[in-house]
């Protein structure tokens, strides 16, 4: 990989052929999360925004299985999201942000899923999103997932995920420090 002025790091040709092919095959079996969107426009705009190839790389690369959910007619802009069946595995057992990491004075986490998404030039997923999601397809029914939450929840100390269980989707609190082996997040990706 080489360094890239955008996210960071671009990825090798053969990188590139091999992100393009999961997403494509990817893409093709699961028509359902993305109905009138054809895989070439998709291709396209990843061919011209080679730095969001390196992003979906690292989605795939900590298990999120990224795939296009929808399409912005106004802006022109498909948007990914990961649509792993349980919370990606390689993005578990992380608190909330940076604050609640440095907070922990014992058994600290490695990371935190605000770090993890901005260092892989992603944002995490909303609840709203979250919930869109689930319409699409049941996720996160042995897991969770944390979601971005709103400041005058994280400025008492909070911080929301959601799961889905008993074939409902919950929101639920949990201190921005604490860490679960089960507990990652889900993000989302513009191009």
């Amino acid at each position: 990989m080489v360094a890239n002025n955008n996210v960071g790091m671009e990825l090798a040709p053969e990188q590139r052929d091999e992100i393009l092919n999961i997403l494509r095959e990817r893409f093709e079996k699961n028509m359902h999360r993305h109905e009138g969107i054809e895989w070439n426009q998709v291709r396209a705009k990843l061919d011209v925004n080679r730095e969001k190839l390196w992003s979906l790389h690292e989605m795939e690369r900590t298990g999120g299985e990224p795939d296009v959910v929808d399409f912005d007619q106004d802006s022109g802009v498909y948007i990914f999201y990961d649509c792993s069946k349980e919370s990606p595995k390689g993005r578990r057992s992380i608190c909330y942000d940076r604050e609640a990491l440095e907070s922990r004075k014992k058994h600290k986490p490695e990371n935190s899923a605000i770090d993890m998404a901005t260092d892989m030039g992603i944002e995490m997923l909303k609840e709203e999103q979250y919930r869109a999601l689930q319409q699409l397809e049941s996720v996160d029914n042995k897991t969770s997932s944390w979601v971005q939450t709103p400041s005058d929840i994280r400025e008492r100390g909070g911080a929301l995920f959601c799961d889905r269980r008993f074939g409902h989707v919950f929101v639920y609190h949990n201190g921005a420090d604490s860490y679960y082996g089960v507990r990652g997040f889900r993000g989302s990706l513009r191009v």
